[in-house]
C-alpha cells in the first residue's frame, strides 16, 4: 500500500488543532438529545466566594456573646429581620426572609469539617471535592454525575461562569461551560475557524471507511459543541421574564433559561465571582449589599421556577467555602474562619433550622467557631434527599447523615 507522504495545509490545520482542542477549543461540549423524564429533579448550586460571614448572615440577636465579639458591626436587634426569638437575617436578606415566611428556606447551621484551612484556595478545593485534609482529580457534582450516569450521557453539567469550577469536573462527563449565552460558542483562532466548522459539518465516516476512535469522538466534539451554542443562544434568545431577580441577580436567569428550554440537566453550579464575600474591611454596607444581591436573585430565581412551572422539580444550595472568625477585626472587618451556615431553598424544602447552632463562648485558640456538622451532610442530603439518587457514600466516599429537609 502506497503511503501519503504529503498533507495539505488544511488537514495539517485540522489535524492539530483537534488533537490540541482541550488546550486550545473551549468549551468542549456533550450533543444535546431529547428531554429527560419531566419529573426528574434539578440541584442549582450557588457559591458565594471569598467566604460570606454567616454571624451576620444569619443573626444570633439575643445572644450577649456575639455584641461582646462585634461592637463595631453586629447588627443590632432593631435591624434584624426577625425568624424567630433566638434568630434573624442580615437586614439586606429580604430576599430570604420572603422564602422563610413562605416555608422555602432551610438554614444549616454550623457546617464545617476538621482542621480547617483558611486559605481561599485549598478551602474552596476542599468544599469543591468533598474531601477535606486530601484530595481527588474530579469535583463532587462531577462525581455525583458520573454515579447518575455511569456512560457518557449528554448534558449531565451546566457550570455558569468564565472559567470551569472543579465541582464540576468529571471522569465521564464534559461540562457545558459559558458566561454570555449570546457569545456562547467554540472559541478558536480566527485562522481555524473554517476547519472547525468544516470538522463540525462532517459526517462520521471517511471516504475510506470508519474514522479512528478518536478521530471520531474529537469530530463529535465539535459537532456538539456547534450544535450546543446554538442552543443556549436561542434559549437565552427566547426566555423572557417579569420577576424581578434585582440589580444583580447571579447568574441565576441564564440557568431558568436553560431550564424553561428543555435542557435536560440535573446539575448546575453558578458562584458570585472575585471573592466578593471577602470581608476583612469595613464590612457592614459591603456585606448588606453582597447579601441584598444574593438573596433578591434566589428569591427570584425561585418564583421564576414556579412560575415557569418547575417549581416541584428544582432546588437551589447555597455555600461558601468557609466563614469568619468570631471578632471583627481592627478594621470594622472579619478575617477568614471555620464554621459557617448553608442554605436549602425551594418549593420542595421543609422550612426551618437544621443542625446544631456553635457555641459563641467555646471557641478554638483562633477565636473560630468549632463546627457542629460536617457539610457533607448537606452535599448527602442534597444527593438522597432531593435528587433520590442513593449514592451518597459513593459519591461523598463515606457515610453522612442527612438531615430531613424534603419530603
Amino acid at each position: 500500500m502506497k503511503t501519503e507522504k504529503k498533507m495539505s495545509r488544511r488537514r495539517f490545520l485540522e489535524a492539530n488543532l483537534a488533537a490540541a482542542g482541550g488546550a486550545v477549543l473551549m468549551p468542549l461540549l456533550p450533543r444535546l438529545t431529547q428531554a429527560r423524564d419531566a419529573n426528574d429533579r434539578i440541584l442549582v448550586v450557588v457559591e458565594l466566594s471569598g467566604g460570606n460571614d454567616g454571624l451576620n448572615t444569619v443573626v444570633p440577636y439575643t445572644n450577649d456573646a456575639y455584641y461582646r465579639h462585634r461592637p463595631g458591626i453586629a447588627i443590632q436587634p432593631s435591624d434584624v429581620l426577625k425568624l424567630d426569638d433566638d434568630f434573624g437575617l442580615n437586614p439586606g436578606m429580604l430576599g430570604f426572609e420572603r422564602l422563610w415566611k413562605s416555608g422555602d428556606l432551610a438554614i444549616v447551621h454550623g457546617c464545617g469539617y476538621a482542621n480547617p484551612s483558611f486559605s481561599h484556595f485549598t478551602s474552596m478545593a476542599y468544599w469543591h471535592m468533598a474531601t477535606p485534609n486530601s484530595g481527588d482529580e474530579f469535583g463532587w457534582l462531577g462525581r455525583l454525575a458520573d454515579a447518575m450516569a455511569p456512560a457518557t450521557a449528554d448534558n449531565m453539567l451546566i457550570n455558569i461562569g468564565s472559567t470551569q469550577s472543579l465541582a464540576v469536573k468529571s471522569r465521564t462527563h464534559t461540562p457545558i461551560v459559558f458566561d454570555d449565552p449570546q457569545r456562547f460558542q467554540r472559541n478558536g483562532f480566527v485562522q481555524a475557524q473554517r476547519v472547525l466548522d468544516s470538522v463540525a459539518g462532517r459526517p462520521q465516516q471517511n471516504p475510506g471507511g470508519l474514522l479512528n476512535p478518536t478521530r471520531r469522538f474529537l469530530n463529535n466534539v465539535a459537532r456538539s459543541a456547534r450544535s450546543t451554542s446554538a442552543l443556549v443562544r436561542r434559549a437565552w434568545a427566547d426566555y423572557d421574564t417579569p420577576i424581578d431577580y434585582g440589580i444583580a441577580p447571579l447568574d441565576l436567569p441564564k440557568v431558568a433559561a436553560c431550564i424553561a428550554s428543555g435542557l435536560p440537566t440535573p446539575i448546575y453550579h453558578v458562584s458570585v465571582r472575585n471573592n466578593a464575600f471577602d470581608t476583612h474591611v469595613q464590612q457592614p454596607a459591603l456585606h448588606r449589599r453582597l447579601l441584598s444581591y444574593a438573596c433578591d436573585g434566589i428569591h427570584g430565581f425561585i418564583r421564576d421556577i414556579e412560575r415557569l412551572g418547575f417549581g416541584d422539580r428544582v432546588t437551589v444550595m447555597v455555600y461558601s467555602e468557609f466563614g469568619r472568625r468570631v471578632p471583627e477585626n481592627a478594621n470594622l472587618g472579619t478575617d477568614h474562619g471555620s464554621a459557617n451556615v448553608m442554605f436549602l431553598a425551594g418549593k420542595g424544602v421543609k422550612g426551618g433550622h437544621y443542625g446544631e447552632p456553635p457555641s459563641l463562648t467555646e471557641l478554638t485558640e483562633g477565636d473560630n467557631l468549632i463546627h457542629t456538622l460536617d457539610f457533607r451532610s448537606v452535599y448527602a442530603t442534597a444527593i438522597e434527599g432531593w435528587l433520590r439518587q442513593k449514592v451518597g457514600d459513593e459519591v461523598l466516599k463515606g457515610s453522612f447523615a442527612t438531615l430531613p429537609v424534603f419530603a
